[in-house]
C-alpha cells in the first residue's frame, strides 16, 4: 500500500502509523487523515497486527494541529458543515472501534487538533520535552472538534485553562493532569515505545479485541447501563479459549498460548 502522507509499516505483531509531511509540521490535513484511516483500517484487517503505534517522522513535532486553511478557504457555509474537520470524529471513532490497543509515541509536540488525536489512542507515552496544548484561540479559533475528548481525559478546571489561555504545557505537566501515560528522556523513548507495544501485542488477541470494544462502548453510559453492558461481556469471555488458557497457564506458571478463540 503507498502512501504519501503517513508511513506505514508493520514489524512482527506491531504495526506503526507515522505521521510524514514535515514541511507543514504534520498538519492534519484531510489528505493526512484519510491515509491515517487507510493505515488504521489496514492495522484492523491483518489478523498479524495486535498493535498500533502512532507517531511522527519529524524531529520536534507529533502535529501541528488542523490545517488553518481549511477555515479560510472560500468554502460556502454548508460545505464547510460538511468537510472543515469531519474527518477528526471519524478518525476517533476508528482508533475506538479498531479492536487492537493503539499507542501514541508522542516524540514530538502536540499541539492543536493533535491533542484530540493523541487522547483518541489508549496510552501515551511522551519524550521529555515535548509540549501539548491547544493554542487555537491566540489566533482566533477555537478546538471544538477535540474538545470533548479532553474533557474525558482532564479534570474540568485544567481543561478550561488549556481551551481559553491557549497556553503550552510541557509532558511533566501533561502526565501529572492525566493527558500522558509515561514520560521517558529522549535516549530511552524508542526502547520505552517498543517495550510496551510488545507487552500489549503479547496479551490474548480475543480478548484484547472485547476488552477494547467495551472500552470504547461503555464510556458514554449511564452507571447502571454500564454494569449491565459489562456483565453481558464479561460472561461472553468466560465462553473462550483463551481465558481458559490464560488461567491454566497461571496457575502452571508458563506463558500462554494464545488461539484467538
Amino acid at each position: 500500500m503507498d502512501f504519501a502522507h503517513i508511513a506505514y509499516g508493520v514489524d512482527g505483531p506491531v504495526a506503526t502509523i507515522a505521521l510524514d509531511e514535515p514541511e507543514t509540521r504534520n498538519a492534519l490535513s484531510d489528505a493526512l487523515l484519510d491515509e491515517v484511516l487507510a493505515g488504521l483500517a489496514a492495522a484492523k484487517a491483518d489478523p498479524d497486527v495486535r498493535c498500533v503505534v502512532l507517531t511522527s517522522t519529524h524531529e520536534k513535532v507529533f502535529s501541528s494541529g488542523g490545517n488553518l486553511a481549511g477555515f479560510a478557504s472560500e468554502l460556502s457555509l454548508i460545505e464547510k458543515h460538511f468537510e472543515v474537520g469531519a474527518r477528526f470524529p471519524r478518525v476517533f471513532a476508528a482508533i475506538g472501534e479498531l479492536g487492537k490497543p493503539v499507542l501514541c509515541a508522542a516524540n514530538g509536540h502536540v499541539l492543536a487538533g493533535a491533542l484530540g488525536l493523541a487522547l483518541a489512542c489508549d496510552l501515551i507515552v511522551a519524550k521529555e520535552g515535548v509540549r501539548f496544548g491547544t493554542p487555537e484561540i491566540n489566533v482566533g479559533v477555537f478546538p471544538f472538534m477535540i474538545m470533548a475528548l479532553i474533557y474525558r481525559n482532564v479534570g474540568r478546571k485544567k481543561t478550561n485553562e488549556l481551551l481559553l489561555l491557549g497556553e503550552q504545557i510541557d509532558a511533566r505537566e501533561a502526565e501529572r493532569i492525566g493527558i500522558v501515560n509515561k514520560v521517558v528522556p529522549a535516549a530511552d523513548f524508542d526502547a520505552a515505545v517498543a517495550d510496551w507495544a510488545g507487552r500489549l501485542a503479547a496479551k490474548s488477541p480475543l480478548l484484547m479485541r472485547l476488552g477494547k470494544d467495551a472500552m470504547h462502548r461503555q464510556q458514554d453510559l449511564a452507571l447502571t447501563e454500564a454494569i449491565e453492558y459489562l456483565h453481558s461481556q464479561l460472561v461472553l469471555s468466560f465462553s473462550t479459549s483463551d481465558i481458559q488458557e490464560g488461567v491454566k497457564a497461571f496457575f502452571e506458571q508458563r506463558e500462554p498460548v494464545w488461539t484467538g478463540s
